[in-house]
């Protein structure tokens, strides 16, 4: 019931749909990392992944389309995906591209060699 109130539609619904969502975010921060853009690009197209989220929910389960806080949750959710997926593929493409400057340091960073 809380659920419901919070996100919009039921709870099993609404991971189904943020789970394949989130696919989409990853892909969509790996696009951006693999082209050299900025992370800040994928701010636009979170926001319409989150519209499409909400549109799949109401369109597909009956769920409210106008539920703010779900609307808020799905987004954030699609949006820290596809950053933690760009800064994944941005260190991994760094230190594969250039071995003789960068060496991997922790998991979504990259330092100089020494």
């Amino acid at each position: 019931m809380i659920a419901r109130q919070l996100l919009g539609t039921d709870f099993a619904i609404w991971f189904g749909v943020i789970v394949v969502m989130c696919g989409c975010a990853a892909l969509m921060g790996r696009g951006l990392a693999q082209s050299w853009r900025p992370a800040r690009a994928a701010v636009p197209y979170a926001l319409v992944l989150g519209a499409a989220d909400r549109l799949v929910i109401y369109a597909l389960f009956n769920g409210d389309l106008f539920s703010v806080t779900g609307a808020i949750v799905d987004t954030y959710l699609i949006l820290m995906t596809a950053v933690v997926i760009y800064h994944l593929t941005l260190a991994a493409q760094m230190v594969r591209q250039y071995p003789w400057l960068y060496e991997r340091h922790l998991l979504l960073s990259w330092r100089e060699k020494k």
